[in-house]
């Protein structure tokens, strides 16, 4: 299930976690060449895709919210 990207923060090892609008968090790593999500390195680029969609499959799997 998509879900809308709300914010971010970064967890415990720096790196950046999508916070989306069902409130599950989701990993959005810059890792080239596995992943290459350059938007998450500057604030801008992060808000450059708040409100856009993102696969969920803690939504998928019943999964509780991350935060209420």
């Amino acid at each position: 299930m998509e879900q809308p990207i709300t914010g971010f923060h970064l967890d415990d090892e720096g790196h950046w976690v999508a916070e989306l609008a069902c409130g599950h968090n989701q990993h959005t790593r810059h890792d080239p060449p596995l992943q290459n999500r350059p938007w998450t390195q500057t604030a801008e680029g992060r808000a450059g895709v708040l409100g856009q969609r993102l696969a969920c499959r803690k939504c998928d799997q019943g999964a509780p919210p991350d935060r209420v």
